[in-house]
């Protein structure tokens, strides 16, 4: 595996915890928060320890296993995102409470996931245990598996707790939270944690407040495959695993075609990994959507790389790869998003991603439509670039790396937007030449050469060889 699909442990971990925080519909730092609650809880009741990184690493990665089930919440409160909002501000209707009732499946794959991410991460059996059973209660009506104490480890107590307290304070205000969490003493978690928690609330909550945003550090300073991230973030929608390792190979061939430098090859195979972190805060619902999207849907998707620039901007490994993931949907003609950067402010590697990205989605099949076949897909992409949205070298690049090839083809006269002949025939044009000339010239009648002008005119939608010309040198056709 490249040397740039690794990142530093506690990058891994903040990553993920930003993921899972936009699938529940929080703030980014909402697990950061939690976990600062949790050391403290954790410190307050059994003092220094390891049990300290153990609640921050199960706070952090609490949410880890959400995307795995995204769909099935989509099924149960039709809304993925805002329904699990809904369901950890306690504000879900009648409707919705009844639905929770069916949540025994979707909290083992979840827990089930999370779990894995524990052990793909080294984290240890405590992080690992904590995960695989953060849904438990203190009086047996968690789930999956219905434990209760002394079964429960210790560390989900302080996790639930604290996440309860972050939560609602600012759903509800801390009086009205505090209220709730007394409600729950006993049957959520033990009444001696809870009592330590509504002692030291206000001053955590207002110590929280002043400080900066941080997360005490993993004592383990081990790299881990950025790869798992990418497909923690895929789980989310199921006709997209794989996706992004996917892109991930394809760019970084297409840039070694392009002959950009190796560092920068590398970044762009971070950006292809975590592109999709942004992808989180939207419901199934709208990814599910056949045909046109309405204008509040559009919006939300318009959203997804400007969070994944602000998700990455606090992971310091990711931060560069971010701010080139934050362009993976624009277009040379503006119509992208979210900025709607257009022309020569498209960096190539920025133009690369964006024709790789579009390429793996075309190739892969979608609910709504079957997969396109390769020369389906090459010909819709030169059609676009032929449009003005994407880069024509950079096209040819990602479909020479897609068949394998170890270099670029020679470029064809027009690039494939314009026939041989009638780049010949618009370069001599182009010269000054008149229709004579350039008959005599390549040997062909006046006739043949009226025939390929008035052609070339039309493919350019131009009227005259000035105007011809000028957008034919801008498209790189001649």
């Amino acid at each position: 595996m490249p040397v740039a699909d690794y990142i530093p442990l506690e990058d891994a971990i903040l990553a993920l915890s930003m993921v899972g925080d936009l699938s529940m519909g929080q703030p980014i730092d909402q697990s950061r928060r939690t976990a600062q609650l949790a050391r403290r809880l954790a410190h307050a009741c059994m003092g220094e320890g390891d049990h300290l990184q153990v609640a921050a690493d199960v706070a952090l990665l609490r949410w880890s296993g959400c995307t795995a089930n995204a769909e099935d919440f989509t099924r149960l409160l039709g809304d993925d995102v805002g329904g699990r909002q809904a369901m950890l501000a306690q504000t879900l209707d009648a409707a919705g409470q009844r639905a929770m009732l069916q949540t025994g499946p979707l909290a083992r794959v979840h827990c089930e996931v999370a779990g894995e991410v524990a052990v793909a991460l080294g984290l240890g059996a405590p992080v690992e245990q904590g995960l695989r059973h953060v849904f438990e209660h203190f009086d047996g009506s968690g789930r999956p598996s219905g434990l209760r104490h002394p079964q429960v480890p210790e560390v989900v107590y302080q996790v639930v707790l604290a996440g309860d307290l972050e939560i609602l304070s600012r759903a509800r205000g801390l009086e009205a939270a505090l209220a709730w969490i007394d409600g729950q003493a006993d049957q959520r978690y033990p009444r001696s944690l809870v009592r330590e928690l509504q002692c030291q609330a206000a001053d955590w909550l207002h110590d929280l407040q002043e400080a900066e945003q941080a997360t005490a550090s993993n004592t383990a300073c081990s790299d881990v495959p950025l790869t798992l991230v990418a497909d923690v973030i895929d789980l989310k929608l199921t006709w997209l695993a794989g996706y992004s390792r996917g892109v991930a190979a394809l760019v970084h061939d297409a840039a070694g075609l392009m002959g950009m430098p190796e560092a920068l090859q590398g970044v762009l195979r971070q950006a292809a990994l975590v592109h999709g972190i942004g992808r989180a805060a939207v419901p199934n619902r709208v990814w599910n959507l056949p045909g046109a999207l309405l204008e509040g849907d559009r919006e939300q998707i318009r959203l997804v790389p400007y969070w994944t620039q602000r998700a990455c901007a606090q992971v310091p490994t990711l931060q560069r790869a971010g701010r080139l993931a934050a362009h993976a949907y624009e277009r040379l003609d503006g119509s992208g998003y979210f900025r709607g950067v257009e022309g020569d402010a498209l960096a190539p590697e920025q133009r690369l991603l964006a024709v790789a990205l579009a390429w793996q989605a075309l190739r892969a099949e979608r609910p709504w439509r079957a997969a396109l076949g390769q020369q389906e897909a090459e010909q819709l992409l030169r059609q676009e670039a032929q449009q003005g949205r994407f880069d024509l070298q950079c096209c040819e690049a990602v479909f020479a790396a897609a068949r394998g090839e170890r270099k670029l083809p020679a470029a064809k006269g027009g690039g494939g937007l314009l026939s041989e002949r009638e780049s010949e025939v618009l370069r001599q044009i182009s010269l000054g030449h008149s229709n004579k000339e350039v008959a005599r010239l390549l040997g062909i009648s006046p006739s043949t050469v009226r025939t390929h002008v008035e052609s070339t005119f039309r493919k350019l939608e131009c009227t005259t060889r000035a105007a011809a010309t000028l957008k034919a040198l801008t498209l790189g056709l001649i």
